[in-house]
């Protein structure tokens, strides 16, 4: 495919890009808001990695590529820029978090239904580690009945890793998730309604935790760290043979959503008193991408950019 990179937030676009080329694809070029980094940031970074174009708007970006790459760390903006790549029948990866409210994540599910190739969200979904022990017999490992996912940093940007990883491991179709509390961390519980549950640990840390993840079957019980190096090829490899048109969605973008659904819910749930909340009531609410956009911004300039 022909891909192009829309926003330079985070440090993905340049892990990113040369695994997309390992694998076949074209990078034309870059987009950028100017949310995060100034244009001269823009320029070099085109020229490190070889990018033949810095695109002047979304909509000329749209008749160049087969496939746009969305980058911001401010998730409200997805849906907007999305738009030239739909009106131009485009594929479109979506980093995470995928969207950070519900009215975004009906639209995107609208944009599927209208034949719109999309995917994306957190590498954990698909991680090696996840893939490698869901390959192994049930009859050796047991049935999978509880799992413990964890993760530091904050509770929705990098905490999403940690839902995906637990929608790794169980799958989709929760029924409910709670707030069990706060002491450290926050403590999430997701429940399936076979009696299936999920545990969380999120939120802010003093430091960087890995990926972590405890699965408890009725046989034994496994333990594992993430690799954080093999993430993001675990990630494309997926995704990218669907967006260019070459088999089915590795999970469908109904339950790729449900890691957003989840957190959402979670939110509500402790803002109400850590009641459960069953995801067919989510309301509208949702996390504020331009808040944390402003945030991610002082964290790497200061609070004088």
């Amino acid at each position: 495919m022909r891909i192009g990179i829309v926003d330079l937030d985070t440090s993905h676009p340049q892990n990113w890009i040369p695994i997309e080329r390992e694998l076949g694809h074209e990078v034309m070029g870059v987009w950028d808001g100017g949310e995060l980094h100034p244009p001269e940031y823009v320029r070099d970074f085109a020229q490190k990695h070889q990018l033949p174009k810095v695109y002047a708007s979304l909509e000329e970006m749209a008749k160049d590529v087969d496939c746009a790459v969305l980058h911001s760390c401010n998730w409200d903006t997805r849906i907007e820029r999305a738009r030239p790549f739909v009106a131009a029948g485009r594929a479109i990866l979506l980093d995470k978090p995928v969207a950070g409210n519900p009215g975004d994540l009906r639209q995107l599910l609208e944009w599927e239904a209208q034949g719109v190739r999309l995917t994306g969200g957190s590498s954990l979904r698909f991680c090696c580690e996840v893939q490698e022990y869901l390959a192994r017999p049930e009859s050796e490992r047991g049935a999978l009945h509880t799992a413990l996912c964890g993760c530091g940093v904050d509770e929705y940007n990098y905490g999403i890793h940690a839902y995906s990883l637990l929608a790794g491991l169980l799958g989709a179709g929760a029924q409910s998730v709670r707030h069990l509390g706060q002491g450290g961390q926050r403590r999430v519980q997701v429940r399936w309604a076979d009696g299936r549950s999920g545990l969380l640990v999120i939120g802010t840390t003093t430091r960087w935790l890995p990926f972590h993840a405890t699965a408890i079957t009725d046989r034994q019980v496994s333990q594992f760290q993430v690799d954080a190096g093999r993430l993001y090829r675990s990630l494309l490899e997926k995704v990218l043979p669907y967006l260019e048109g070459k088999g089915p969605p590795p999970v469908t973008l109904r339950e790729l959503l449900e890691p957003e659904q989840w957190a959402l819910a979670a939110r509500r749930s402790w803002l109400e008193g850590d009641r459960e909340v069953r995801l067919d009531e989510l309301g509208e609410e949702g996390y504020d991408g331009a808040a944390f956009g402003r945030f991610y911004r002082e964290q790497k300039y200061g609070t004088g950019s």
